[in-house]
């Protein structure tokens, strides 16, 4: 009986610690960017991005290394992250745009960069779309050449991020370190709050995964399922919540790079690793999954596209797109 208190109890708190993580080292990287002189878009897809795309990567890797049952976590997470960011995330982006209008937090249009967002939504379709077609390569040196071109294309795509002209970094919160201790937002005290950040998150994965395991196990769910819906919704809140701080000051640009940075990064690394070292065959959940993402994405491409913007009632459709995933996911 003492185990039905405990994983639960041990879920929640592994939870908390990888968000509470997230929110530190997001706010390290911020300031590392703010100290090399970075626009939002690069800050976006790049710093912020990566900073809140880590417990994903994590989840999967200690997964893979806790042994029975650790593929199967393993795949749904990777495969359910670009999902949540595709629908969910953007969801909660559109909606806290609506939101921030209605209580008066801003009163300027909805204005995102178009070249952040196609730049971002391009590099993941194209990424994703040949993890996705991985499935059907057979085990052995094809997939280890993918997985090495897909981890090759977020290097080229950083590179191309980088090199983005646009609106620098504007203010930001203090540094969190800085307000705990008294000192200065020196370099140091940056670079130790990111490290810092970066060993809660490994620790916080660690124990979701052992606690995300026995949980699927006395639910008598597959672990695949708790994974694709469970693992990554809480993993995606650090972009969620950003996008909706950064929404409410009018950095839209910031916000969406966040979400879309997230995706790329999703789409290249992490895949690498299940093409690489687990059987990633994508079916039935997973691949309804995998497509929905792409399917979003490539709605939004179409549309920055051809109309050189991304109005926030458009970005309200990924939750359409995740409520009835979440409908086909327990009918089955």
């Amino acid at each position: 009986m003492a185990e039905y208190v405990l994983y639960p109890g041990m879920l929640v708190a592994s939870l908390l610690v990888i968000i509470g993580a997230c929110g530190l080292f997001t706010n390290g990287v911020e300031w590392t960017g703010k100290r090399m002189d970075l626009s939002h878009g690069a800050t976006g897809s790049l710093l912020a991005a990566v900073g809140t795309a880590l417990p994903e990567t994590i989840v999967p890797v200690i997964a893979l290394m806790s042994g029975k049952g650790g593929p199967d976590v393993a795949v749904g997470a990777i495969a359910g992250s670009p999902f949540m960011l595709s629908t969910l995330a953007m969801f909660v982006s559109g909606g806290a745009y609506y939101f921030s209008r209605a209580g008066g937090g801003r009163d300027t249009s909805f204005a995102p960069e178009p070249s952040a967002l196609t730049r971002d939504l391009g590099f993941f379709i194209c990424i994703y779309l040949a993890a996705v077609l991985a499935t059907f390569l057979p085990s052995g040196p094809a997939r280890y050449a993918l997985a090495l071109g897909l981890a090759g294309a977020y290097i080229y795509y950083a590179k191309v991020t980088l090199s983005h002209e646009g609106e620098m970094a504007g203010k930001l919160d203090g540094l969190i370190l800085s307000k705990v201790t008294g000192a200065g937002n020196n370099n140091g005290l940056i670079a130790l709050q990111v490290l810092l950040g970066l060993m809660l998150i490994a620790s916080g994965a660690h124990f979701f995964v052992l606690a995300l395991k026995k949980v699927s196990l006395m639910a008598g769910v597959p672990p695949v399922i708790l994974s694709l819906l469970l693992a990554p919704v809480a993993t995606e809140l650090p972009e969620m919540l950003n996008s909706t701080k950064w929404i409410r000051a009018g950095k839209d640009t910031l916000a969406l790079g966040n979400v879309t940075g997230a995706l790329v990064f999703q789409a290249s690394f992490p895949v690498a690793i299940g093409v690489a070292f687990t059987p990633w065959e994508l079916d039935g959940t997973t691949m309804v999954s995998a497509l929905c993402a792409l399917g979003m994405a490539g709605m939004m491409y179409a549309w920055v596209t051809a109309r050189r913007s991304l109005p926030p009632y458009v970005l309200l459709a990924g939750g359409l797109s995740y409520a009835a995933f979440v409908v086909y996911v327990f009918a089955g």
